[in-house]
């Protein structure tokens, strides 16, 4: 692997022209010297679908050995067949024990460094920049070199106060198509659904500051109230849609408020997913299993000529009967598809629906006359 002739491009400096150009330089190679070229693309995930397609076929044959370096998800960013080729390495951020020891170094290091200005350094001061990086030792080495380089004091202090200065605003990761903008999504909502109020605000402020679209967050937390919390308490819903109403009425910066209350609700509600299992299970028999008939007395009975098909007949209105419950057949055969939970509001659910189906039980049973 290691033995061959040695390439390098940067995807978001380069073409298509210039990548076949590379693919027909290492053929001539292959040819003069019976050497594979060993071709090093730095943020592939700037190719497009051709150029990535491009590279198949030497690939395939073996001519070219490709090291593919890129900050996003490969699994979003590049097409299937090159994934499918290669062989995929995670590296994980830096600890900020280990950017501090680079930053270290870089101090004491005369020739790479800065170990010919003399540093009085608080501690401090190192470990904020080391935090603030996010794992990113360029990122901690660029706020070292400009808090050091931007003094005229001799000896330089690099105290917290200049650390702070020479760090500009944070600019968060954040990639509205690729793994990080689905990575925290899942985090929100999980958040939510977990009940940790203090995660999921924590989500959705990085975010909002990330410039996540407020809609999106809307119906994150929409989807939430229905699907994890439900009819444990059906008031989650009511909030959420008032703040997707907050989101198209007020916009940003104002809507922001009503995104937090929503989602610190959603979160510290009791939670339920029996909606969500009543309609998967509901929608699976209909896609497999028999289309059922609509039940005469339920069929529409507003046309003239409706009864005499004995559309409508032996229908009997709720309101009629005690308790606006009667027993009655509505589906041709027996299904239980809404088991609500014994948490909040469905708790209330359940007993009801328990003591409803129990006189539809007893409905169905065939009566006995004594003699």
């Amino acid at each position: 692997m290691t033995r061959g002739r040695f390439r390098e491009l940067h995807a978001a400096a380069v073409g298509l022209k210039e990548v076949r150009q590379e693919l027909h330089e290492a053929r001539h190679h292959a040819e003069a010297t019976g050497t594979r070229t060993i071709l090093f693309i730095d943020e592939l995930h700037h190719f497009n679908r051709t150029q990535q397609d491009v590279l198949l076929a030497d690939l395939e044959s073996g001519l070219v050995s490709l090291i593919g370096a890129t900050t996003q998800n490969p699994f979003f960013a590049l097409n299937a067949p090159l994934v499918s080729r290669s062989q995929i390495f995670t590296f994980e951020p830096l600890s900020v024990a280990q950017v501090e020891l680079i930053l270290r170094r870089a101090l004491e290091d005369k020739e790479r460094g800065l170990g010919t200005i003399p540093v009085e350094v608080d501690p401090q001061a190192l470990r904020f920049l080391a935090e603030v990086s996010d794992g990113d030792a360029r990122r901690a080495l660029t706020a070292l070199e400009v808090a050091i380089l931007s003094s005229t004091e001799r000896p330089v202090r690099l105290t917290l106060e200049v650390a702070r200065d020479s760090v500009q605003r944070k600019v968060l990761e954040f990639d509205k198509s690729g793994d990080s903008h689905y990575d925290l999504a899942s985090a929100f909502i999980k958040s939510m659904r977990g009940s940790d109020p203090d995660a999921a605000i924590y989500w959705l402020a990085r975010m909002l500051e990330s410039g996540e679209d407020v809609r999106f967050l809307a119906r994150r937390i929409l989807i939430c109230a229905s699907e994890d919390v439900g009819n444990a308490d059906p008031q989650a819903l009511v909030v959420a849609a008032a703040a997707q109403q907050a989101v198209e009425f007020l916009g940003l910066p104002e809507c922001v408020f009503a995104l937090a209350q929503a989602t610190l609700y959603v979160a510290t509600a009791p939670k339920s997913n029996a909606v969500t299992r009543a309609i998967q299970a509901a929608r699976r028999d209909v896609q497999q299993g028999r289309t059922l008939p609509v039940p005469q007395p339920l069929r529409d009975a507003s046309y003239p000529g409706a009864k005499q098909l004995g559309r409508g007949e032996s229908y009997l209105y709720s309101h009629d009967f005690p308790g606006g419950f009667v027993p009655q057949r509505y589906l041709p055969e027996a299904r239980i598809y809404y088991e609500p939970s014994d948490r909040g509001y469905e708790a209330e659910i359940r007993q009801r629906l328990e003591a409803w189906r129990q006189l539809i039980e007893q409905a169905r049973q065939p009566t006995v006359k004594s003699e």
